[in-house]
C-alpha cells in the first residue's frame, strides 16, 4: 500500500503554480523537484490541502477560485509608510512589487498600492491571495510522518 500525503509528511514533487490565464507564477519543471513538510508553513495551506490524500506517481490539476486564496485588501495588511522612507531615484508606482526587511531579517514582498508626496500605501498581503490559480502537481516521493 503506499505512503499518502499527511501532515507531517515529507513530500518531492514537481509543480507549476499559474495565474488561471496561464501566466506561470513559479514551477521546478526546469529544476530540482521541491520537497518540504507538509504543515510546516514552506507551502501556502491552501495548496498544501491540494496535496492530502495523495500518493507518489499521482498527477493532479487544481483550480482555486480567489474566494479560496483569502481575497485582497485586508486592512490590518494594509500599511501607510512616508515617501522619505524610500529612496527618491525609486520611481514607486502602484502595483510594483518591492521586497522589504522585517525587523528579524525576514524578506516579505509588499505590492505598491497608492504613491503621493508624502505617504506610500504598501500592502504585505501574500501575493497569491484574491487570484484564481491553477496548480498541478506530480508526486514523486512521500515519506510518513
Amino acid at each position: 500500500m503506499p505512503v499518502l500525503i499527511r501532515p507531517g509528511s515529507r513530500v518531492t514533487l514537481h509543480y507549476t503554480l499559474s495565474l488561471k490565464d496561464g501566466t506561470v507564477l513559479d514551477s521546478t519543471h526546469e529544476g530540482d523537484p521541491a520537497s518540504f513538510v507538509i504543515g510546516h508553513g514552506e507551502l501556502v495551506e491552501f495548496l498544501e490541502n491540494r496535496l492530502l490524500g495523495l500518493a507518489p506517481s499521482e498527477q493532479r490539476h487544481f483550480e482555486i477560485a480567489a474566494g479560496e486564496t483569502g481575497g485582497s485588501g485586508f486592512t490590518e495588511a494594509r500599511q501607510r509608510l512616508p515617501r522619505a522612507d524610500f529612496p527618491p531615484e525609486l520611481g514607486l508606482q502602484p502595483g510594483q512589487v518591492i521586497a522589504f526587511t522585517t525587523p528579524g531579517g525576514e524578506e516579505v514582498p509588499g505590492w505598491i498600492q497608492e504613491v503621493n508626496a508624502t505617504d506610500v500605501v504598501v500592502d504585505f498581503s501574500h501575493p497569491l491571495m484574491g487570484r484564481d490559480l491553477v496548480f498541478d502537481v506530480e508526486i514523486l516521493s512521500v515519506e510518513p510522518a
